[in-house]
């Protein structure tokens, strides 16, 4: 625009210079006659119309158009500029749009800033600061390299932004000498927090968290403990056991009284710069941790799969063990029911026996309450009989009494069956033979109550 307006100014000047030429004072010309008239300019009507103030206005317009750039200018999205007047005033213009500029000079800054690590053939186009992989060592003493990308913001007042600018004079200035060496050695740093076994445990997390926060708020002010510790490895099947020292390292954050941590500010905090992004792309441990890590892979896999193999020798043997406890339970339990039915069968042949017994007993007593009720019957009709023959009777009632006494007798002689044993009176007894007789039913019949009594 400023060409074009210093052309426009320099047209307009010469055709203002030229114009008497190009159109002619009155000019006079002798004819045949001798006398002197007008004669008319031979220009073109294209110059002709470039007047003395058409020039002027031209010349104005191609002054204004040179100036305008050094009045005013564009301020693109995602900028912000440093700007410094001719008197040595110096302002920052922070938004976008057209803006005053009054002959200053400007400086654009780029409003975020981006700085990562970049592979070979990575496009690189739109990344202001380039890395190589960042080299770790944790603390327990292996290395690693990391990948990282950050983009950072301008400070967003202007002050801050002013010294920034006038401390860094260029952009390159501070992506080179400031935030590159800051990220790399904020990066180090907590690689020195963690342990390289912890973060393959489950630590990666919180090593991109401590990158981040520390990038934005400080460093971590850290302690360093260091402990050695007996680990105890049973033998399996003995009373024996492996005992391995291991040594571990720890690092706490240092805190102040009011029970904060201790931050340690760096270029990034102390320049105002904003962290807008951190992302840990990845970390490339060492080939000879690598390594190990396979070999405690392995090991840990044959390790459980001897384990899995002693679990299900252990599971057979309690199922065998288990199987012979169900085949001794059902054998007791099957001689049980064999005993239990003896002593049933006993049992129930005790109480018979107890039951024959006591009906035994109550027939025995039965037995004597009927023989002495005979004995009684018998003593009464004895003692019956014996008053009245003491008393005297007639000879018809002893001859009627001999004749009852006889046809029982008879009677009961033909009911009773002889004994093999006949006791016989003899003559100097003085007894008669049906007294015999009678005598020996009644020894007969006291015999065979005595043997049921019995």
């Amino acid at each position: 625009m400023t060409i074009i307006g210093i052309i426009l100014a320099l047209f307009g000047l010469v055709m203002l210079i030229l114009y008497p030429q190009l159109v002619g004072e009155d000019q006079f010309k002798e004819n045949q006659s001798g006398h002197l008239e007008k004669v008319k300019s031979q220009s073109s009507p294209f110059l002709l119309m470039f007047t003395r103030r058409v020039s002027s206005l031209i010349i104005l317009l191609g002054i204004t158009i040179t100036l305008i750039p050094n009045l005013f200018f564009w301020a693109e999205p995602g900028y912000q500029y440093f700007v410094v007047y001719p008197n040595g005033k110096k302002d920052a213009i922070m938004t976008e749009g057209i803006k005053f500029r009054g002959f200053a000079q400007i400086t654009p800054w780029q409003k975020f800033i981006d700085v990562k690590v970049i592979d070979k053939g990575e496009d690189t186009k739109d990344i202001e600061g380039q890395m190589n992989p960042i080299p770790i060592r944790f603390i327990d003493q292996v290395t690693a390299t990391t990948k990282l990308s950050t983009r950072f913001q301008l400070p967003a007042d202007k002050e801050s932004f002013i010294e920034l600018a006038i401390e860094f004079r260029s952009l390159q200035n501070l992506v080179q000498n400031t935030l590159i060496p800051t990220v790399r050695e904020v990066v180090s740093n907590t690689g020195y927090m963690f342990a390289a076994q912890d973060y393959i445990s489950g630590s990666a997390s919180d090593f991109r968290v401590a990158i981040d926060e520390q990038l934005k708020d400080g460093t971590f002010s850290v302690v360093k403990n260091e402990y050695r510790d007996t680990v105890v490895t049973t033998i399996e099947q003995e009373n024996r056991s492996v005992n391995e020292i291991q040594t571990r390292y720890e690092v706490n954050k240092r805190r102040d009284e009011d029970g904060k941590f201790i931050r340690i500010p760096h270029d990034i905090n102390e320049n105002n710069i904003i962290v807008a992004q951190v992302i840990v792309d990845d970390v490339s441990l060492e080939q000879v941790f690598k390594q190990r890590l396979e070999a405690q892979r392995d090991e840990s896999a044959k390790r459980q799969l001897e384990q899995q193999k002693i679990k299900t020798a252990r599971d057979a043997q309690a199922r065998i063990i288990a199987e012979g406890e169900r085949d001794k339970a059902g054998e007791r339990v099957t001689q049980e029911k064999e005993q239990v039915k003896a002593l049933i069968s006993i049992e129930t042949k005790l109480k018979q026996e107890e039951t024959n017994k006591k009906l035994a007993l109550i027939a025995l007593e039965t037995e004597k309450l009927r023989a002495q009720a005979q004995k009684v019957k018998a003593d009464a009709e004895s003692y019956q009989n014996a008053k009245l023959v003491s008393a005297g009777l007639t000879p018809q009632q002893k001859a009627q009494l001999d004749k009852e006494i006889a046809i029982g007798v008879a009677k009961e002689l033909s009911k009773i069956k002889f004994p093999s044993t006949m006791i016989i009176g003899g003559a100097d007894d003085g007894g008669t033979p049906l007294e015999a007789l009678i005598g020996a039913a009644m020894t007969k019949q006291l015999t065979t109550k005595t043997t049921r009594g019995n």
